[in-house]
């Protein structure tokens, strides 16, 4: 989404990670995804660095609230929140619900605590930070997304009705929709494909 935001085109190759291509292994050892390779040989292998580095490039949406750089620091702030905190629960949510064990509800709750923050502040404003969405928005979203499929009932019926619209309003947008288009595996030897094409 951050791509798309920036208007960064860039080579994608679609991956079958249970078979990693030796090229891939090599530019980036850690061996997950994403990876962003740049021309200068500098190599990108965390969702916030590529998102950072498409969006310090060209923002025209101004995602990073370049009037205010109080406001970035706000924002990888919460970022990190979501990355060190609520995805651990998330996973142990996810775990719990798939194999059936009676810690669902504790999981789920440990990830409310979070959710219950992100719920104040759009009760404060209509994204995450301000009136104006932000890198915090991009980043956090697929945390949300995930959350609100583990129990889908459940996630309906919560009492968050800010968070329910954001979420609502991000996956019924263009953006998500150009995100999720479905590419082609990588063959080596194939032409290259494009994001966005």
């Amino acid at each position: 989404m951050a791509l798309l935001s920036s208007k960064q085109q860039v080579i994608l190759r679609n991956l079958v990670l249970t078979n990693k291509p030796k090229a891939f292994l090599i530019t980036s050892p850690k061996g997950s995804v994403p990876v962003l390779a740049l021309p200068s040989l500098t190599v990108l292998d965390e969702s916030l660095q590529i998102m950072l580095w498409a969006l310090n490039e060209n923002d025209p949406d101004d995602l990073l609230h370049s009037y205010d750089v109080s406001q970035l620091t706000q924002m990888l702030a919460l970022i990190k929140v979501f990355d060190q905190q609520f995805k651990p629960s998330l996973e142990q949510y996810k775990c719990a619900k798939r194999y059936h064990e009676d810690t669902v509800v504790e999981y789920r709750q440990a990830c409310e605590q979070h959710l219950k923050r992100l719920e104040n502040n759009l009760n404060q404003h209509v994204f995450f930070i301000s009136d104006h969405a932000s890198l915090a928005d991009l980043a956090i979203f697929p945390y949300i997304r995930q959350f609100a499929r583990v129990e889908r009932q459940w996630y309906l019926q919560s009492p968050y009705p800010k968070l329910k619209q954001w979420l609502n309003n991000y996956l019924q947008s263009s953006l998500f929709t150009r995100t999720m288009t479905k590419y082609p595996l990588w063959v080596k030897g194939q032409p290259d494909v494009f994001f966005p094409d």
